[in-house]
């Protein structure tokens, strides 16, 4: 490995109110915070029940933590992987939209995402490692891990193929990717090769969702990429209240 410092400088914060919660949490210190996704009572079958002790593993598109923090207390190291405020979102680029102001937008709100998590990074005591930048252009000097976990992010970028090109390179074991909502029941979409274009130009929505994966294609992504052998798992988790399957 190279002796580039690519993690960052751990940050200091403490004030909830500066922060930004993807996930629902019980944090040390501060109590039950709610957030957008509760995976606490599902948690295992998000991660299709992978045993993580003693195993490396990256966290791309750890936003809260929630899963970073989970996976560490099961004996893993992790290396956690996210946007800062300093690169853009892949924002779907309407033009008749204001998309400067929108992207400016996205990274104060990622800049209070990041907070979350260095929140209960600290009161998690946590040892994990975080490297921002773009997904597109993973450094190499994070090294090999055994584990890959992508949780709901291939939907929101412009080339969902590019980014797990670039991710699984590093990956010498597993790589967990998690998608949906489902558009149609399983196993309705199970032999679905196509992938579809969410956007639409007369509703200027959505402005950061780009695709809908069908498990299929994952697995035919991933085959090509050297991961050939794979299953399909549904499992059911509560966004906003509300449960969603997955």
């Amino acid at each position: 490995m190279s002796n580039k410092n690519i993690y960052a400088t751990p940050r200091i914060v403490t004030d909830i109110g500066e922060c930004y919660f993807y996930h629902t949490m019980d944090i040390p210190g501060y109590g039950h915070v709610e957030g957008e996704w509760d995976l606490r009572e599902g948690v295992v079958e998000y991660l299709g029940g992978v045993d993580f002790r003693g195993k490396r593993v990256l966290d791309v598109g750890t936003a809260s933590g929630f899963i970073c923090f989970y996976v560490e207390s099961q004996g893993a190291e992790v290396i956690a992987f996210d946007l800062s405020e300093k690169e853009s979102w892949d924002v779907v680029p309407f033009a008749q939209y204001d998309y400067e102001q929108y992207a400016l937008a996205r990274k104060a709100h990622i800049k209070k995402l990041n907070n979350s998590f260095w929140l209960c990074h600290k009161a998690y005591n946590s040892k994990a490692k975080v490297v921002y930048g773009t997904v597109y252009a993973l450094p190499a000097e994070i090294g090999l891990v055994d584990i890959l976990i992508c949780g709901v992010i291939l939907r929101h970028l412009r080339d969902p193929f590019l980014a797990l090109q670039n991710v699984l390179r590093l990956t010498k074991e597993t790589v967990i990717i998690i998608e949906g909502p489902l558009k149609l029941s399983p196993p309705s979409e199970e032999h679905t090769l196509y992938m579809q274009f969410l956007p639409r130009y007369n509703e200027c929505e959505p402005k950061e969702t780009w695709w809908h994966l069908p498990p299929k294609l994952i697995q035919e992504f991933i085959g090509i990429l050297g991961f050939e052998k794979s299953k399909v798992t549904y499992h059911t988790q509560i966004y906003l209240g509300q449960k969603r399957t997955l």
